[in-house]
Formats: structure tokens, sequence, C-alpha cells
């Protein structure tokens, strides 16, 4: 029953059947137009199906649209307010959307408790009446909520300054705003799907523990990833992650980790970024994995979206370049994984296969004048060696006899129907990067370095080891 009560809860913010734009305008650039903006647009495209009902008590019509003098005359299936007014003016808002019985409200507006006493006291205000009514609240101070399913977009940056990232199974959180703005805009020029996208800024009400639980029951949601900069109910946070982790991986970027940071974080959001350590232990107890950047956290969705989980950590390398064989050994040495001890009959299937040049063992090297065929005959070798409980496959697709189409599809074919997981590198430049996203685009992640696609790995070991001791107890 908790479970249905976060769902119906939450469900609004992503799924509207009509949207209240508070503080709508007709002033290109305005927070409130570029919102309104938003929403049109995606209702044109067809992929917002909700009504649209702008609120500003000096305006009639914005570009075609009524527009409502007060919250007391919007049509009553307005299910989602979005409030882009000045700080002073959300209160009085809030008690006018109470009375109208609206149960999902975004507050983008900042200026709250991040300012100071005053600004804690208006929230503590809009907090009670919340409470009272049954209102879930998201802000205030941030950017809201982006689902390129649904077309709920309440980022205020336009698309003309801001590309928005394709669907996908990644859930992205974020405390900042602007964070979460830039790193939609990266994900869309990295060709990386996001699902769904929730900024909450000061979380006032609706937070971390309320998000996991509600994307854990999103079946579009693989895995989540969380930009926090401090935590304010940790129990609550907690218990939450303890439930999710168990069902979906969650990796958490935890700022303000010096002293420096935690002062900046503190005047940005107002949170408390508390001591590090303590969040260290946190993550480890309840199973969250710890990003050491924005890279290094999409870099590990990227793997648990797209891949199975190893049953082991034994590393098998097969590459065409020998000193990214190196490259990639060390790395598993770093991140604590295994290189795996080839079976005598991989062993033996490749020297009769290969040419003599060719580096036979772990890693194994088709060297410089590979074609596609040697990269099948190493994948299916490996693929089928129990020694062996994940692949990392290093293309340089420079080399000269390599037909890239052909080694593509062959290692996305081994991916889709192999049970261990397959994570691919590419090195190189402008070309490189194109054949990376083909393959990438055909389910298999690629990395640009051999440390980053070990250290993909070495994460979907460790959460597997953590599903692994769970299911122990």
């Amino acid at each position: 029953m908790e479970n249905d009560r976060i769902v119906q809860e939450l469900k609004p913010f992503f799924e509207p059947r009509a949207v209240a734009i508070i503080g709508a305008t007709n002033k290109k650039g305005k927070v409130g137009n570029v919102i309104f903006e938003n929403f049109k647009r995606n209702k044109e495209r067809g992929i917002f199906k909700g009504n649209i009902y702008p609120v500003n008590p000096k305006l009639d019509e914005i570009d075609g649209y009524k527009v409502y003098h007060s919250v007391e005359e919007l049509p009553d299936d307005t299910d989602l307010a979005v409030i882009a007014i000045p700080a002073p003016f959300v209160p009085d808002t809030m008690r006018e959307i109470a009375k109208k019985g609206i149960k999902a409200v975004i507050i983008i507006t900042g200026g709250f408790g991040e300012l100071g006493e005053e600004g804690k006291r208006m929230e503590r205000e809009i907090l009670e009446i919340a409470k009272a009514n049954g209102i879930r609240v998201i802000g205030p101070n941030c950017v809201g909520v982006y689902a390129p399913d649904t077309g709920v977009d309440t980022v205020f940056l336009p698309e003309e300054k801001m590309d928005r990232p394709k669907s996908g199974p990644i859930a992205f959180i974020s405390q900042s705003g602007a964070f979460a703005a830039a790193m939609l805009d990266w994900a869309a020029m990295a060709g990386i799907g996001i699902g769904k996208m929730v900024s909450y800024g000061n979380k006032l009400d609706v937070d971390d523990a309320d998000i996991m639980e509600y994307f854990m029951h999103d079946d579009q949601i693989k895995v989540m990833t969380f930009y926090i900069e401090g935590v304010k109910d940790g129990r609550k946070f907690m218990e939450a992650a303890k439930k999710v982790t168990k069902v979906k991986p969650v990796i958490a970027l935890k700022s303000g980790r010096t002293e420096y940071g935690a002062k900046a974080a503190s005047s940005h959001t107002g949170s408390l970024a508390g001591q590090d350590v303590i969040y260290d232990a946190v993550f480890k107890q309840t199973g969250i994995i710890r990003a050491e950047d924005f890279e290094h956290m999409f870099d590990l969705a990227k793997a648990f979206a797209k891949c199975k989980l190893p049953k082991g950590d034994r590393i098998g390398i097969i590459t065409d370049g020998g000193g990214a064989g190196v490259m990639a050994s060390d790395a598993v040495a770093k991140f604590g994984l295994r290189l795996a001890e080839l079976s005598e009959e991989t062993l033996k299937f490749l020297k009769e296969k290969f040419p003599p040049h060719a580096v036979v063992g772990n890693p194994t090297d088709v060297v410089g004048d590979t074609d596609a065929g040697r990269y099948r005959l190493a994948l299916e070798a490996f693929v089928k060696d129990p020694n062996v409980d994940a692949i990392l496959v290093i293309v340089l697709f420079q080399v000269p006899l390599l037909n890239e189409e052909e080694v593509i599809e062959i290692i996305a074919d081994y991916a889709r129907k192999s049970d261990k997981p397959i994570v691919a590198v590419a090195m190189g430049g402008k070309k490189t990067d194109r054949y990376a996203r083909m393959l990438e685009e055909k389910g298999v992640p690629v990395y640009p370095t051999p440390e980053r696609g070990v250290r993909a790995l070495a994460a979907l070991v460790q959460y597997a080891k953590y599903l692994e001791r769970g299911n122990a107890e």
C-alpha cells in the first residue's frame, strides 16, 4: 500500500492530465514564457497529451491559449501546478492551490531558504500548507521535471540554448538545477538517453527517498543517478536506499566533500553537506555506488543500462593494440578485479585459428592486421570460456583491414546473445567517435579509454556482489 501511495502521489509530476503554469507570460526569455513554450511545443509535437493552462492576472491570451487570471478560475482537471513567480507571492498562491484541490506543485522560484531566515520562514509556511492539504511539492529553487516520453519539461532554458536528450532507461536526479540543465545538454550531445530528470532544489517536501521509491516502480527506469549536496532526513534516505538498491542500481555523485565545498553547498541549496566519511559509510551500507565525478556517474549508468550483471570478477580482454591491452590489464588490478585465466580449450582454439603473430592469452591481441573475423573468433571463445565472467573489447578502428561496420555487428551480436557483460573501448578522434556511437546505438556501452571501460565493469561486479550478499542474508 505504501508503494501505491508514493506512485499515486508523484505520478502527476510526470504524467499530468493538465498543467497550470502560474507566472506564464508572453515576454520571450522569461522563465514563465520558456516553460509555457516547452509544453506548447511538446503539445504541437503530439508528445504532451494533457491540457495547458497559463495563469497570469494581467493577460487574456498567449499564443492562442486562454490565460486564467487566478488559480480559482482553473478547470477542475488541473493536477499539476508549476510556479514561476517571485518568492513573496508563493505562500498565498499555495493557499489558492490548496483551495482548488491541486495535489502536485513544482516551485521553480528561488530566493527561499538558501538566502536566509526570511526564506526559511516562507518555506515553513509553504510546507505547512502542503502538509495540511496533501500536496506534494518539488522545489523550490529548481528546474523541476524533464520527461521526454510524456512531454513534461519545466526546464526554463530554451531549446535554442540547451539540447534535450533522447529518452532512455536512466533517471537523473539533481539537487542543483544548473547542473541538471548542463547534464541534460551534455547527455544529448553524448547520445545518452534520459528517461526522467528531476531537479528538486531545496527539497522542501519531495526528496531523494521519495523519488528513489517512485522510480523503483517505474518500468522504464533501469538505473538511477543522483547529484546530492546534502540529505535532510538521513534515516528516511537510508531506509529507502536499502530497499531500492535491492531492485535497481543507484549511483550517487555527492559534492561538498571538502570544507570549501560544504560551505558552497550551504549557500547554494541551503544543504548541510555533513562529514564526507559518513556519506561514504552510508553509501556502502545501503548499496549505493559512489561516483567521483559526472563523467564517472554516466559511465557507470551506461553500463548498467545496457549490460547484464557478471557472475564473478574475472575479466577477459580482447584488443587489436598491445598498449591498450596493457593499460586495460593495469586497470583490472587497480579496480580490484582479476584477469581471467583462459581455459585450455580457449587457448587451443585461438592458437589453431589465429596467425602465428597474433598473441593468444589474456589479453588476447588480434594485432594490427586484424579483420573483423578475428574479433568473432575471440569473442566466441571468451563467451564460451567458463573462466571468463565479463569481457572488455578494445577496438582501434584505425587499423587498415578492419571493416568497421562488420566488427560493430559482431560485437553487438555477442553482447545480445551472451549472458556475460561485454563493454567496448574505442580510442581515437572524430571517425572513431562515429563508430563508437554506432556501436552504442546497438546496445553496447563504449568508453574512450581502457581505464574507464574497466571501471564500468568494476561497478557491475560491485553491484552483483552486493545483490549476492543480500540474497545470502
